[in-house]
């Protein structure tokens, strides 16, 4: 079973515009598929990669010019510094889930197969979507929903959680199937399903967060002239790498000079971001939501 394929490969490795005697970080290792490429670019650089799943350890190359981290890259600069790094050229973040963590029994990622009621990231993460179907009040389950998942009406899907779980406790993705039956759109099914699954995983591994933690490490780790590339998979996360291109911030508040020039710590260089082409979906459907945002440290 491959491990995952990595979205927009070719245009994310142009995107970062490797030095060979650069310092780069991929804060998402997963398959390291992006890694490879970037190692094959480097003669005396460095790369870090980061990854707080501890399945990823099995896909780290034996080569001297890579560090593997089994951390959250929401820790990326302590953990620079601890490996006497203190600025870097690069830094690439694949924020979408790999095949390995959809397709793998047990991990309850997806809702196309029966299995706990897990979606961690990490292991050590103490809290699984379970616990948080099981333990959040019903408000909290809508606002969740609604925040995360965008979905409008979520109260309708808090409400029937609350409903269920006072028969018996939700442990599986089966459970948590039969608390929407009935609420799915006309002709949305998957897409209801999908939002629902995605708020939940969000939720149990503090994403938003972690990603707004990351980014802002990067006004101090990027050197001038290094590349910030970002691909996301959903609006919520998007909003967020486009604002924070774009003006420095993550709501997208425009500072201007005297002369009224926009004050910004980025120089887009796709400004409207890239997604897949025809040929890249043929070949991997799951890449659809794909959107790469590519900024240089001015």
């Amino acid at each position: 079973m491959v491990y995952h394929v990595p979205a927009l490969l070719n245009e994310t490795i142009e995107g970062l515009n490797i030095r060979p005697e650069g310092i780069y970080v991929d804060a998402t290792f997963g398959g390291g598929g992006h890694s490879m490429e970037i190692l094959k670019r480097l003669k005396t650089g460095k790369l870090i990669a980061f990854d707080q799943d501890e399945d990823a350890r099995q896909n780290v190359p034996e080569d001297g010019k890579m560090i593997f981290l089994n951390q959250n890259f929401r820790f990326l600069r302590n953990n620079l510094l601890f490996n006497g790094i203190e600025t870097i050229d690069g830094l690439l973040a694949d924020l979408g889930v790999s095949f390995h963590q959809f397709d793998e029994p047990d991990r309850g990622f997806t809702f196309r197969q029966d299995a706990p009621l897990d979606m961690r990231m990490s292991k050590r993460n103490p809290v699984t979507a379970a616990f948080i179907l099981n333990n959040m009040d019903e408000s909290s389950l809508a606002d969740l929903f609604f925040k995360y998942g965008e979905i409008t009406g979520s109260g309708k899907i808090a409400k029937e959680i609350i409903s269920l779980r006072d028969i018996r406790p939700l442990t599986t993705v089966n459970d948590i199937m039969e608390a929407l039956e009935g609420l799915t759109p006309a002709h949305q099914t998957h897409k209801y399903y999908a939002r629902v699954f995605q708020a939940l995983r969000i939720a149990v591994n503090h994403e938003i967060d972690a990603l707004k933690e990351l980014l802002g490490q990067t006004l101090t780790v990027l050197n001038k002239g290094g590349r910030l590339v970002v691909i996301t998979y959903h609006s919520l996360e998007d909003r967020i790498v486009k604002n924070f291109m774009r003006t420095g911030n993550f709501e997208g508040e425009e500072k201007k000079d005297f002369y009224g020039n926009l004050i910004t710590p980025f120089r887009l260089i796709n400004r409207k971001g890239t997604t897949p082409g025809e040929e890249e979906l043929a070949k991997n459907k799951r890449a659809r939501s794909a959107r790469l945002r590519i900024a240089e440290k001015v």
